[in-house]
């Protein structure tokens, strides 16, 4: 038998998780049905690890999802048990075993492969631009003392640091480690990136 909004109360760990469970999975049918029933339902948190279905579908990079929450006011700063918002997952979000597997396989046909890249980096850009808009917290940390900046520092993503730069992201914040983002950049000798840092800061 399935669970319905209407039952149980928000303590209960099974009437918040599918909400999350859709969103993660694209499931814009069953967010739209949760959210219909009750709009708090937009702020959910995962009772395992604190995701709310806005982190659920940055983690997946579901664009739509997220612009659909975000039009039903999903807060973008809630934070899960690692201290994550919505925008560190974004930036963390990478090309998927398939994806890669896709990318390769298409390559040599018309350069399908190379179109399908450019197409899930554009669509990952968008949703990080989407969350700046909103009013997502650049410099937020979260349980490493990483910002968003950081990772995309360490993942070499030339295309989203711009981004967080002009939303003024703070390049001299450090982690735990006492690293900062200009460090990450000078120790990887990604000299690019590093000379983006330096004039940022």
């Amino acid at each position: 038998m399935s669970w319905s909004p209407d039952e149980g109360d928000w303590g209960d760990k099974a009437s918040y998780e599918p909400i999350c469970q859709a969103a993660y999975q694209n499931d814009l049918g069953q967010v739209w049905r949760w959210v219909r029933e009750d709009n708090h339902y937009v702020n959910i948190q995962d009772g395992f690890n604190g995701d709310t279905p806005l982190i659920c579908a940055c983690r997946r990079g579901h664009v739509k999802i997220a612009s659909f929450l975000l039009k039903r006011n999903a807060n973008v700063n809630l934070k899960n048990q690692k201290g994550r918002t919505c925008l560190h997952y974004a930036v963390k979000k990478r090309f998927t075993f398939f994806d890669y597997l896709l990318i390769v396989l298409l390559m040599p046909v018309l350069l399908i492969g190379y179109f399908l890249m450019v197409s899930k980096t554009k669509q990952n850009e968008y949703l990080v631009r989407m969350l700046l808009n909103a009013g997502v917290e650049v410099n937020a940390t979260d349980c490493y003392g990483c910002t968003a900046l950081h990772y995309a520092c360490r993942m070499k993503n030339q295309t989203l640091i711009p981004l967080l730069l002009e939303a003024h992201a703070d390049p001299m914040i450090k982690d735990k480690h006492g690293e900062s983002s200009l460090d990450i950049a000078q120790r990887l000798k990604f000299s690019q990136i590093e000379l983006m840092l330096r004039k940022a800061s």
